[in-house]
């Protein structure tokens, strides 16, 4: 069927994954930070993250947290 339609294989069994909207994202981040004394960096957010299912770098957790001023503060 690929050599018919001239596509590769890895084409027609690509599946396109669903994006998680930067405000479910963003909502998911700050409660997080929130709910953890304000004490979680980007690592810590980015687990917590995956157990809910969601993935996000920790460059784009640090982005978001940067952009609603969340900073952590060292004891």
């Amino acid at each position: 069927m690929c050599d018919v339609l001239q596509i590769e294989k890895s084409t027609f069994y690509y599946e396109a994954k669903d994006r998680q909207s930067e405000e479910q994202l963003t909502e998911a981040i700050v409660d997080i930070f929130q709910k953890n004394r304000r004490v979680y960096g980007t690592r810590k957010i980015k687990v917590k993250l995956l157990e809910r299912g969601m993935i996000l770098s920790r460059r784009g957790i640090g982005r978001i947290m940067k952009g609603f001023h969340v900073y952590h503060c060292p004891i």
